[in-house]
């Protein structure tokens, strides 16, 4: 079987797009006009991955405020917060520009989902005949959402982590149910959880255990058979053009992440100095039997945040030198992040958001390129 490809999530916002969230942010234009926009870049978005010859194709997140908040807000400003949410929450992380990205705070319960990522499937299959993958976000990044230390008066951390895992589990089926081939988790927190960032202090707690066994709570509600289409993607962050935990040794998380019984996973790697160790670790530490699923390993071969195209030739070098680590059977190539995780994000490497998202489709075609030209190489 040839090398298989995937993308991560997000593309590029439009500069109209991201205009338009900010007009609806200041009242100018509803919400049915700012749906409109969206509707018209997910179009685009999907007709130019079909162009790409992406086997799954998505919307590239055009409809969503950000990967991690699309379930409780309509804007990143806050503007449509769900109930039992307050916009003062702690921050996710903090950027090595200096920019912070914040979540809402719950103040109370039931936690419930406003939106589940199948409205976006559901919308994307009808517009095209390929095969449709969709990426939701894991509980780890939402389990932030409880205050760190406090408990809620009559609705305690455990109950919170009970409903957490229930409509995760239900954002997942749903989207399967839509008609997604694939979903993917966004577990971008696994590699901050070890930064141990005075500004930030979820970082200092030494979380990283907590949230592989969150997530293994909702892995354990599939059966083998289904998790082979449910992955984790990992990476030290990806938000104009900027990240937040690389300096952070990889091993950290390598030698725990695994342990998610995930059926593939989606790896940051382009952007790794010694990238050839991120493949030897990625080797030695995927299981061949997860709990009954063998996991892929699809590394990251191309960098979201440089504008500097790869070519198919250096996409195929990196798989085959990948190649000689990880077994063929379990190997995938994609890129290392989304390519703008959240809605405002204006690519300032780029220069602009637009023409990030042509530099996107160039990246993506030569991915695939390089994953058939080094499926020939390998006899796969």
């Amino acid at each position: 079987m040839p090398i298989p490809t995937e993308l991560v999530g997000s593309l590029p916002r439009p500069m109209e797009l991201q205009d338009a969230y900010e007009k609806y942010d200041q009242g100018q234009i509803t919400w049915e006009d700012l749906q409109a926009l969206q509707d018209k870049s997910a179009e685009d978005s999907i007709r130019r991955l079909e162009q790409t010859g992406e086997t799954a194709v998505t919307d590239g997140e055009q409809r969503e405020s950000s990967f991690a908040t699309y379930p409780l807000t309509h804007t990143l400003a806050g503007t449509g917060l769900a109930p039992n949410l307050a916009g003062d929450g702690q921050f996710f992380a903090i950027f090595d520009d200096g920019h912070h990205r914040q979540l809402p705070r719950l103040t109370g319960g039931p936690f419930k989902y406003q939106t589940f990522a199948s409205e976006f499937v559901e919308k994307n299959k009808k517009l095209t005949s390929h095969p449709v993958k969709q990426a939701v976000i894991a509980p780890s990044m939402l389990m932030l959402l409880y205050p760190l230390e406090d408990e809620i008066e009559g609705y305690s951390r455990e109950q919170f982590l009970d409903d957490l895992v229930d409509e995760c589990e239900k954002d997942i089926r749903k989207c399967f149910d839509a008609g997604a081939v694939r979903v993917s988790l966004d577990f971008t927190e696994g590699r901050l959880a070890n930064k141990n960032d005075a500004r930030n202090p979820w970082t200092g707690k030494d979380m990283l255990q907590s949230f592989i066994d969150l997530n293994n709570r909702v892995m354990d509600r599939f059966s083998a058979q289904e998790r082979k289409n449910i992955g984790i993607h990992t990476c030290p962050g990806g938000d104009c053009d900027s990240v937040h935990s690389k300096e952070v040794p990889y091993e950290k998380l390598l030698n725990h992440m695994f342990k998610i019984n995930a059926g593939y996973f989606l790896i940051q790697c382009a952007s790794e100095e010694d990238r050839e160790t991120v493949y030897r670790l990625c080797g030695e530490n995927s299981r061949a039997d997860a709990d009954g699923v063998a996991q892929v390993c699809f590394m990251g071969v191309i960098n979201p945040l440089s504008p500097d195209v790869e070519s198919a030739e250096h996409v195929k070098n990196e798989l085959v030198t990948a190649a000689k680590h990880i077994p063929v059977e379990r190997l995938g190539a994609t890129d290392d992040c989304g390519f703008s995780p959240f809605s405002r994000d204006v690519k300032p490497k780029h220069g602009s958001p637009d023409f990030a998202r042509d530099v996107a489709m160039q990246k993506i075609a030569n991915r695939i390129e390089g994953a058939r030209l080094a499926s020939e190489e390998l006899g796969v």
